[in-house]
């Protein structure tokens, strides 16, 4: 089977946070960065022969092959100069030993638990928060430093930084590679779901991929987000709800794009080819989600979601319920960006001549200035009050301030359209 770009990025962001994880469980975390080595390495050795021979029938087995003999080269040059994980630092220390402990450690039964824990040890309560999603991303996820960078929407270098503070940190707080105690495990709960959020994000919308949708993402998130249900202590409303909007959303994936790879607007999406399971599946977990008395912000974007997709057409659906959720949202999770989508259905719902003289349109300007949506938006609604030469302004600096191509495509094609009267 030859190797094919979109099949390498698929199969290595899935296998190459299995790898992470299994060789922290071995190195212990205080080694992470040389767990990320020795994966590193299994993976650009499968870009090399694979380039040539092929694609093997188990390529999962063979990276586990190759990161389990270039983990032993590692111990037997160091296994005097590093204290590896305490639950088998002994046995890796011995040559008839360390084979068969690794062999055991990198099977395939032991994978899920090992990437689960190594979730809550990124979300370690020593790290910042932001050290904790970045070092999820990066380890566990497969994420790029610029996909961080511009998931932060924040500079590469500072994510760099950030990720070795990170990996100093849980070095020296010798960080155990262990699921704290229930108690503890929901105060890092909201840190890992941020971390599947964001990665849903990158593959809904990707930010520095030729491609706007990017499936093999989407589907990593929601995997990530299942693996937190089979544990009791994290059945929990925002878990739920979590998945609950990611279903909802991933639901409208076929209509989103054409079959040439360009952005369908909602407006204009087929809603028969939505998918129809997922849609099931995302209304359940938001009952599920309702369980309780607890109200997250994700309980009220995966709200937000269902009203999008309970609409049989685009005019039907129910704006003035959508500006409510809208302002619950605010009132929890105040955010530029969340203010602009609340401006957005109010010009659905009252008209784009009404939602550009609200002043939050005015005040937004300055916190989004280098958002495509924000100018996007306006340009939108400059067209539908006929104000051509505000619109095509609107769109140049859409195109001007977007990273997607996909993006930059459609906006490109709206600024054709216009007309300028004269």
């Amino acid at each position: 089977m030859p190797v094919t770009t979109p099949h390498l990025e698929n199969l290595f962001r899935h296998e190459a946070g299995k790898l992470v994880a299994a060789l922290t469980r071995v190195f212990g975390p205080q080694h992470l960065a040389l767990a990320e080595d020795v994966a590193q390495d299994a993976l650009l050795k499968a870009l090399e022969q694979w380039k040539y021979h092929g694609v093997p029938q188990n390529p999962s087995a063979w990276l586990f092959t190759v990161a389990r003999n270039k983990a032993l080269d590692v111990l037997r040059q160091k296994r005097h100069e590093k204290e590896f994980a305490a639950a088998t630092a002994a046995l890796l220390k011995s040559e008839y030993t360390a084979g068969p402990v690794l062999t055991a450690q990198l099977s395939p039964a032991h994978i899920e638990d090992e990437q689960l824990r190594m979730m809550f040890v990124c979300c370690h309560p020593a790290l910042p928060t932001e050290a904790q999603v970045a070092l999820t991303l990066k380890t566990l996820c497969g994420f790029s430093v610029a996909e961080i960078a511009h998931a932060f929407l924040t500079q590469e270098e500072t994510i760099t930084k950030r990720l070795y503070r990170a990996r100093e940190t849980l070095r020296t707080e010798n960080v155990l590679f262990e699921l704290p105690p229930p108690a503890q495990l929901t105060t890092r709960l909201d840190s890992v779901l941020l971390v599947i959020y964001l990665i849903f994000n990158e593959g809904y919308h990707a930010s520095h991929h030729p491609n706007l949708v990017r499936e093999d993402v989407v589907e990593e998130a929601l995997r990530l987000a299942h693996m937190l249900t089979q544990h009791s202590a994290l059945q929990q409303p925002a878990v739920y709800a979590l998945l609950a909007l990611m279903c909802l959303n991933t639901a409208r994936l076929p209509a989103r794009l054409s079959p040439t790879g360009d952005f369908v607007p909602l407006k204009d999406q087929d809603r028969t080819r939505w998918n129809t399971d997922l849609l099931q599946q995302g209304r359940e977990f938001l009952e599920w989600a309702s369980a309780g008395d607890q109200l997250t912000p994700l309980h009220l974007e995966a709200a937000i979601a269902y009203e999008h997709t309970a609409a049989k057409h685009y005019a039907d659906t129910n704006w003035e319920r959508i500006v409510q959720l809208y302002d619950w949202l605010l009132a929890l999770k105040p955010a530029p960006l969340i203010q602009l989508h609340r401006l957005i259905a109010i010009g659905e719902w009252k008209g784009a001549s009404h939602a550009l003289t609200r002043p939050e349109t005015k005040a937004l300007e300055k916190p989004l200035e280098t958002s495509a949506l924000y100018h996007a938006t306006l340009a939108t609604w400059h067209q539908q009050a006929n104000q051509i030469a505000q619109a095509k302004t609107g769109f140049e600096r859409a195109i001007q301030y977007s990273a997607s191509q996909a993006e930059q495509r459609y906006f490109s094609s709206r600024l054709a359209a216009l007309t300028v009267p004269g």
